[in-house]
């Protein structure tokens, strides 16, 4: 991994030399505007539409809109006389309970590795922070801009999370057609809560993929090899309207899925054992065959 920042942890008077590594990565698939005539990428250029010229970075400045078409223009010496004191530390104020801090506070994740002389206090804290429960709300500064953070042991790693200010969190109140006394018919909520309940598993993250950049890139893997993509029938719609009924029907749904992977569990075959040459028992011996000829294939 790249590191993206080195710096120290200030605990107390303690300070832990620590390397900083992005935790997360945008999966997502992008795509670039290009002429439809000769597929050659789109040019992007600054204009002026006022003076009808493009302009160049030395004639670009910073300007607040502070009134619908005015502008305060700030000068490099302006933030100069009021920037932070540029430090690579992270300050911690605070020890917390996680869950006292709400996932909408969560911004972006980063690991925490600690740098060679810092190995001992590193894993000192890491223990401290999993022996108390608690977690650390630190100050630091990124790319000259200010953050609050929160560091928190995962698994065996100390991680950085970037958080919100208050003020960044939108107050619920400016959510429209929210009520917040809501009169529920006593039936409903209680089959809602039964569906809930058949729904509760332990979160397991392995098991939940990106189904629709997985076809994406389906769809862009045949178009480069100049296949046919064929159009996706469409998914018939229920008559389900009632609100009870769309539940009850839910649930059935569940519990029959539910029973159904159950009992395709227990009538899996055992698996089977080498013979006593050591040699693949014949499924196995078949689907090696099947990869030597994709191989095969692939090499033509």
């Amino acid at each position: 991994m790249h590191t993206m920042w080195k710096g120290s942890i200030s605990f107390g008077l303690v300070n832990i030399p620590v390397k900083m590594f992005a935790a997360t990565e945008d999966k997502d698939i992008r795509f670039r505007n290009i002429h439809k005539e000769c597929h050659t990428p789109i040019k992007y250029e600054q204009v002026c539409p006022h003076c009808n010229k493009k302009v160049g970075p030395d004639e670009i400045v910073r300007g607040y809109e502070y009134e619908p078409g005015k502008f305060v223009i700030i000068e490099d010496s302006d933030l100069d006389a009021i920037r932070t004191d540029i430090t690579k530390s992270v300050e911690i104020i605070d020890f917390v309970l996680l869950k006292d801090i709400d996932p909408i506070y969560f911004a972006k994740s980063y690991y925490l590795s600690p740098q060679d002389t810092g190995s001992k206090a590193y894993n000192l804290l890491r223990e401290a922070m999993n022996k108390t429960g608690r977690i650390a709300v630190a100050r630091m500064v990124i790319r000259d801009k200010e953050s609050l953070a929160v560091v928190r042991v995962y698994r065996n790693v100390l991680v950085l999370e970037t958080i919100y200010y208050p003020d960044e969190v939108r107050d619920v109140n400016q959510v429209p057609g929210v009520a917040e006394n809501a009169k529920l018919v006593e039936s409903e909520l209680n089959v809602a809560t039964q569906l809930i309940d058949a729904l509760t598993h332990g979160f397991e993250p392995e098991k939940y993929r990106n189904d629709y950049r997985e076809k994406l890139m389906e769809v862009i893997r045949k178009k480069a090899e100049g296949d046919e993509i064929v159009t996706r029938p469409e998914v018939q719609k229920t008559n389900v309207i009632d609100l009870m009924q769309a539940l009850q029907a839910s649930l059935q749904q569940t519990q029959t899925k539910y029973a159904q992977g159950k009992k395709d569990k227990e009538d899996l075959p055992a698996p089977k054992k080498m013979d006593n040459e050591n040699k693949p028992a014949p499924k196995r011996k078949a689907k090696e065959k099947a990869k030597e000829k994709v191989k095969e294939k692939a090499t033509v």
